[in-house]
């Protein structure tokens, strides 16, 4: 591990680390069952929730057997780790690409500090996360890798996926531990992100990162959010349409007409680009307006990328609230234990992952 030369951290970051660590797993947990945008539209999930009499949404997804009248053969096609995160059935979290990469950056910033390199996070990829638990432009990045191509020809060698979601999913840890500093959390981030992605890709994580850090100072989800477009290019497409929703929300109209309207703008892009999924994030932040339970309910009823959403909405309004403002029906099932792929990670304790962040939280 790098030597850290630690700075004074604000009273209060301890529990709002461990409500993004909480959240973001809790925001997975969530959205993981329903998680394949073209089969689970907002109207296929609401669907089913109606049929389980679970609307407003206010806990983890019920089981297919609570539905009535009972799903047809194809109708509700859950993923197949869903058994482990309905409701009732949750003992511990259950692995996912999601929670891993907040764990990788984790080891790499104990690692290396603040000063790492995008070709010292593309070695500790391949040390200690299993190529076939990676997926899309990651995948990608982590066969140019082993075939011996360096960043940043890893991102865009044979990478149809380089502004899809997955940079954006990696960024919670450099908000986490930039508490207050959006502009360097951003920074971070794109120094990682650019190891598989470009564009809007690498945006994403920018934008993502600097919204949780400015999460432990913000007056609410708007002013983080507005933090975190400060640190992306105006002109870019996800700027533009982050504004956008913004916008819709502060003219008052509801959550569906606005996500409808975001559909139109981002019609083409698939289920898995960031831009549309950044829409769903923004507008489940927004009509979430800080409440946990809300924010992480609507944006993964926004549908798409399911539980990459809910694990950064999750993020954001755990930070916001801290710890002891999420309820425990989202928390107790977890049983204080996070499940991984990442090489000395499996069955890590949570509360201790967040006491790790929290030591470099004035140290990056």
């Amino acid at each position: 591990m790098t030597d850290l030369v630690e700075r004074p951290v604000a009273a209060g970051v301890a529990d709002r680390v461990l409500g993004g660590w909480l959240g973001r797993i809790a925001g997975n947990m969530l959205g993981k069952p329903v998680e394949r945008g073209d089969h689970w539209t907002r109207a296929r999930i609401d669907r089913y929730l109606r049929r389980a009499d679970a609307l407003p949404l206010t806990d983890y997804l019920p089981p297919p057997s609570a539905l009535d009248p009972p799903p047809a053969p194809g109708e509700f096609e859950l993923r197949p780790e869903w058994p482990g995160c309905v409701r009732g059935r949750i003992r511990g979290s259950v692995r996912d690409d999601d929670v891993d990469y907040a764990l990788l950056g984790l080891d790499l910033l104990e690692r290396y500090g603040g000063t790492f390199t995008t070709e010292q996070v593309g070695e500790l990829w391949l040390l200690s996360l299993p190529y076939l638990r990676t997926f899309t432009a990651e995948r990608v990045a982590y066969r140019n890798l082993a075939n011996g191509l360096r960043p940043p020809l890893t991102a865009t060698y044979d990478n149809p996926y380089q502004e899809w979601i997955g940079a954006l999913i990696r960024a919670d840890v450099y908000g986490w531990t930039c508490p207050g500093d959006p502009r360097r959390a951003a920074s971070l981030a794109r120094r990682d992100a650019v190891l598989s992605h470009s564009g809007n890709g690498v945006y994403g994580a920018m934008w993502a990162a600097a919204v949780i850090a400015a999460a432990f100072t913000a007056d609410g989800p708007g002013e983080a959010l507005d933090a975190g477009l400060a640190r992306i290019p105006a002109g870019s497409r996800l700027a533009r349409v982050v504004r956008r929703v913004v916008a819709l929300h502060a003219a008052g109209l509801s959550w569906e007409d606005t996500l409808a309207e975001a559909d139109r703008e981002t019609a083409g892009l698939g289920w898995i680009h960031v831009v549309p999924n950044a829409a769903v994030l923004t507008a489940g932040l927004l009509y979430g307006a800080g409440d946990f339970t809300r924010t992480i309910a609507l944006t993964v009823r926004g549908g798409l990328d399911t539980d990459s959403n809910g694990a950064t909405a999750g993020s954001v309004a755990g930070v916001l609230c801290g710890a002891a403002g999420i309820p425990g029906r989202w928390t107790d099932p977890l049983q204080d234990t996070v499940r991984s792929s990442v090489q000395g990670f499996d069955g890590a304790s949570i509360r201790e992952l967040a006491d790790r962040t929290l030591r470099l939280a004035g140290a990056v």
